[in-house]
């Protein structure tokens, strides 16, 4: 399992590296400041840290296992709340060109990215 969890690790970071990376133009700032490269490898560590911490749960709970697309909802779900908490404390902000997510009022890509990045590494890993 430990090789497994590596694997899906690299393959997390790689895919969020790409999507945060192309993504990033949709920001205003991170803290009041520019987002660099630092800023984007460790949004990317946290992402693919989650990823690996998702991909545990679902490689040792047998009912996770036969539904892989449960991925999908929990990262959506927590990309919300993180989200959330990150707009309301002022960590991060949208410039004009994010779309937002009516209701939620939190962007499209960030919103979508642990759930479909998730699943998709779960596809081919799990």
């Amino acid at each position: 399992m430990f090789k497994k969890l590596i694997l899906i690790f690299l393959a997390g970071f790689l895919l969020n590296l790409v999507w945060e990376n192309l993504h990033s133009y949709l920001y205003a700032q991170y803290q009041g400041g520019a987002i660099t490269q630092l800023v984007l490898l460790r949004a990317t560590l946290f992402d693919a840290v989650f990823i690996t911490l998702l991909a545990a749960l679902f490689i040792k709970v047998p009912y996770f296992r036969e539904r892989r697309w449960y991925a999908l909802i929990f990262g959506v779900i927590a990309a919300v709340i993180l989200e959330k908490y990150a707009l309301n404390s002022g960590r991060w902000a949208y410039n004009e060109f994010m779309p937002v997510i009516p209701l939620l009022n939190t962007g499209l890509t960030p919103t979508l990215q642990l759930g479909i990045l998730s699943h998709i590494v779960f596809k081919r890993w799990t």
